[in-house]
């Protein structure tokens, strides 16, 4: 695995911004590739000054986009049966595959928005997405406004960690979720801020 991390890094090394769109094209159309390990050494690069910030999370955004889109098509036109037979030969974890099932039949397609801030589930829930054939804009507006904040929040976080970013794939999933909290925290605060009414 670890030898899986260098390739990884090395490839965003090279490539810079288009290896960021294809390691999250890959990651979003459920094949296990981190994106905390993607994000935190992209936003290493920021820091070096390699890597410009918003152009690294465009790449990240519209990489995630179009594995989600894979992701939600293979569902819409394949549907369960496809997926539990050939799964497995995609890395598709059964398991993983019904959690994200489990979120898309509880929360309809705004799972879709808000599980872009959550540890696995945010990889495969585009297929629950796809088996219901949920409308197709809808799901990419969804799909867009979840992953924005997410991307520049793990980014944002390993340009602030610098030469510590490996602490955020060290991590693994619990990077996301001290993310996903900052990221409700800094919403609640400016949206107390913006609502309160003066006394």
């Amino acid at each position: 695995m670890e030898q899986f991390f260098h390739v990884v890094i090395d490839y965003i090394a090279q490539w810079g911004y288009v290896a960021i769109v294809i390691g999250m094209a890959l990651e979003s159309a459920c094949v296990p590739v981190p994106s905390e390990l993607i994000f935190g050494f992209a936003g290493y690069l920021v820091y070096l000054g390699q890597l410009d910030f918003t152009m690294a999370v465009v790449a990240g955004v519209v990489g995630g986009l179009i594995g989600s889109i894979i992701a939600y098509l293979v569902g819409y036109y394949g549907g369960q049966p496809l997926v539990a037979k050939y799964g497995r030969y995609f890395l598709l974890s059964k398991h993983n595959v019904d959690m994200a099932q489990r979120w898309f039949d509880r929360y309809g397609i705004k799972a879709t928005f808000f599980s872009r801030l959550l540890p696995v589930v945010r990889t495969f829930i585009s297929l629950p997405a796809g088996f219901a054939q949920v409308n197709f804009g809808e799901f990419v507006i969804y799909t867009l406004l979840g992953s924005i904040p997410w991307t520049i929040g793990l980014t944002y976080a390993g340009m602030v960690l610098g030469e510590n970013w490996e602490a955020l794939n060290a991590i693994g999933h619990k990077a996301s979720l001290i993310v996903a909290a900052g990221l409700i925290f800094i919403a609640v605060y400016y949206y107390r801020r913006n609502h309160t009414q003066p006394v």
